[in-house]
């Protein structure tokens, strides 16, 4: 491929992004499963037994030995690409043997593509490991269903089990294996049926429950400076960004508060 490729470091096994700009037309086999977001540039290409044509902030995905070939392209092309192991993918579908994908694109604001949106995302912001974690574990949910079909509804109880788990480990680290363990179902579909089921995923839930904590700490008179590592935050920065995000002040001006009453 003619262009520049810059490699993003992330820390999850068998999984790999990258940036490329591109400046000439690409042709060529893929050797992985991958979703690629238009970032600039406009595209025509063949895939998939038919013609397509890309815009920003549309999604490509692709499958060992698919061809793509590009037709043309009007300037500069750049492209953040994630690539999955297959081994990963093979778990996300749960047994069913995977098809072909039931398409090569999805529009920018197609539903469908809303998990692989919140990955790319989650990867340009740096976000930390476990919501890094949950979201590719999203995606990876959303691949299997445009392999093998729509998943049946995940149950209830599994979410209760992971809610339960977050709410007994909140100032420990986590990971959504040990989640999925406890819950008793596979990281994939528990993320997805965490997200249906309560509206907001298992990292963004914990965050949630570790800024009631800090109210209540806070209220309870425990100063700001001792609260952070007491619900699990790394420094009294990030409590102070996620509190003031959350309850629209700050962990200073809510303890004052609390002290005058």
């Amino acid at each position: 491929m003619t262009g520049r490729h810059e490699s993003i470091a992330l820390p999850l096994p068998g999984i790999r992004a990258g940036r490329w700009t591109i400046h000439a037309l690409y042709r060529g086999i893929k050797e992985a499963y991958a979703v690629s977001r238009i970032e600039l540039g406009r595209t025509e290409w063949w895939g998939g037994g038919r013609r397509w044509e890309s815009r920003p902030g549309e999604l490509q995905l692709k499958q060992p030995d698919d061809v793509h070939r590009d037709i043309r392209r009007d300037g500069i092309c750049r492209v953040q690409l994630v690539v999955f192991d297959t081994r990963l993918v093979e778990a996300a579908c749960r047994g069913v043997r995977a098809g072909r994908l039931r398409r090569c694109q999805l529009e920018a604001a197609d539903p469908r593509g809303a998990a692989f949106h919140r990955l790319h995302a989650a990867i340009d912001r740096g976000a930390e490991p476990f919501a890094l974690e949950v979201a590719a574990a999203e995606a990876l949910a959303a691949l299997a269903v445009e392999l093998t079909g729509e998943p049946p509804p995940a149950p209830a109880r599994p979410v209760q089990r992971a809610i339960e788990m977050l709410r007994d480990h909140l100032a420990d680290p986590i990971t959504l294996d040990a989640i999925a363990k406890h819950a008793g179902l596979d990281k994939f579909h528990l993320s997805r049926a965490f997200r249906d089921q309560i509206g907001l995923p298992p990292h963004a839930y914990r965050t949630h429950l570790r800024v009631q904590r800090a109210k209540q700490l806070l209220a309870a008179g425990v100063r700001p400076s001792a609260v952070a590592l007491r619900v699990g935050f790394y420094d009294q920065s990030q409590l102070h960004r996620h509190f003031r995000r959350l309850v629209g002040t700050t962990p200073g001006e809510y303890w004052r508060a609390s002290r005058r009453r």
